[in-house]
């Protein structure tokens, strides 16, 4: 099983922005983060992808369809405008989880809406970075299980 982190605009300034928010853990924390519990999950390989552009993060879904058993996701600010990254979750049909590291339920009202959200079977808030770990554990139970079927 091989999945892809892909993080949204401003995910790299981890340990900088909103230190209260996001915590004080850098984004090179969060890729050997990934990379660990990935491993602890059962997969072979997780690949990590940062980008502050949209079409960016549509290209690396649609990639993903030719190499990855799954996505797990934190379009960051894009979670609540972008209609394209949800069509791109819902075109490749790859199963994904949407992970925040903050609560957005809690914050502001807009950042209560998900997009694509509407395409992941699970969602993953408010945990700091360890939601990530939560969020691979997710998708390794949820691909070993649709594998036994």
């Amino acid at each position: 099983m091989q999945a892809l982190v892909i993080n949204g605009p401003n995910i790299n300034l981890l340990g900088i922005r909103e230190p209260e928010l996001y915590g004080n853990k850098d984004y090179s924390d969060l890729v050997e983060l990934c990379q660990q519990a990935g491993a602890e999950a059962g997969f072979s390989a997780v690949s990590c992808f940062q980008t502050n552009h949209e079409g960016e993060i549509v290209d690396a879904i649609q990639e993903a369809r030719f190499s990855f058993d799954g996505i797990i996701i934190n379009p960051a600010a894009y979670t609540h405008t972008s209609i394209a990254i949800l069509d791109a979750l819902q075109a490749v049909n790859l199963p994904a989880v949407e992970v925040h590291i903050s609560d957005v339920d809690a914050r502001e009202s807009f950042r209560q809406i998900s997009y694509t959200g509407k395409a992941c079977f699970a969602r993953v808030a408010g945990e700091g970075i360890q939601g990530y770990a939560r969020a691979l554990q997710l998708l390794a139970v949820h691909l070993k299980t649709s594998h036994e079927r």
